[in-house]
């Protein structure tokens, strides 16, 4: 738990700031036997968000009463924490993985664009697609190397990822110590709900380049999802040394470490988040 003081610093808002969230019932934090207010991270998550959109310079009055609407509009039990916020002009977003609406008026919103990632949790990170154009026709008749098939999966993985996997799979039966490709089938894999199977391909990628931060984040993200929490720590922070300005992989171990009780850690590593995402 965290209090009003933390929850300043760590946000970068002011005390003042902070008290209208709470007059607006954005937040509702414990007391503590001293009668102090308490936040839990899930808390500090909701007013990160709130933040964010005033950041983008949406009147906080229609933020706080955004999110006012979507908790009253929620089923029992569901969290508000789950819904991901975003801003479109001067109005607020809302998406909860199944539709996009403006909470002031209730009104769809339709469109293909993806939420972030940072809003919904862990997200598996991919790798830099390759640059690469069909396979020229002159090639098309002599045996395709494993750095082809690498391409072909990259090309395919948007319009056909079965065959993309298909492609990967064949390139790493000719180059089993080709690391990108165990990094993008393990993904695929691990998109598609066979994390044992993609972890096995995350691990065969570090086990062959250990510096891989983007395996080393996804190895952490495949662990969290199998419920192996402390193992999960441990990935997040290998991640890290490999990539000590990895947001992400901040934002997830803070999570992490707040669930198995070390609120003073996951402060730690949200306030690095938030050095590392605040718009300059």
């Amino acid at each position: 738990m965290y209090s009003a003081r933390a929850v300043a610093a760590v946000l970068g808002m002011s005390v003042a700031r902070l008290r209208s969230y709470l007059r607006a019932g954005i937040v509702t934090p414990t007391r503590s036997q001293k009668g102090e207010m308490r936040f839990s991270f899930d808390d500090l998550v909701l007013l990160r968000k709130a933040e964010g959109l005033v950041e983008q310079r949406i009147p906080a009055r229609r933020v706080r009463d955004a999110i006012k609407k979507i908790r009253d509009g929620l089923p029992p039990g569901a969290s508000v924490q789950r819904v991901a916020l975003s801003g479109e002009g001067q109005r607020v977003v809302a998406d909860d993985g199944h539709r996009r609406w403006h909470p002031d008026s209730g009104q769809f919103v339709f469109d293909f664009k993806s939420s972030s990632p940072d809003e919904r949790g862990a997200t598996v990170t991919s790798l830099a697609h390759a640059r690469a154009s069909a396979i020229p026709a002159a090639q098309q008749d002599s045996p395709l190397t494993a750095r082809d098939l690498y391409k072909r999966g990259c090309l395919l993985e948007t319009t056909s990822p079965e065959e993309a996997c298909d492609a990967y799979r064949a390139a790493l039966e000719l180059e089993p110590e080709f690391a990108d490709a165990h990094v993008n089938l393990g993904r695929l894999l691990h998109e598609v709900g066979d994390v044992y199977a993609a972890l096995v391909h995350y691990r065969a990628a570090l086990s062959l380049r250990p510096g891989d931060t983007t395996a080393s984040f996804n190895v952490g993200v495949a662990l969290e999802d199998l419920g192996a929490t402390v193992d999960a720590i441990t990935a997040y922070r290998r991640a890290l040394e490999c990539e000590p300005r990895n947001p992400d992989a901040h934002y997830n171990l803070a999570r992490l470490l707040e669930q198995d009780g070390k609120p003073d850690l996951a402060v730690r590593h949200l306030l690095l988040y938030r050095q590392l995402t605040k718009k300059r």
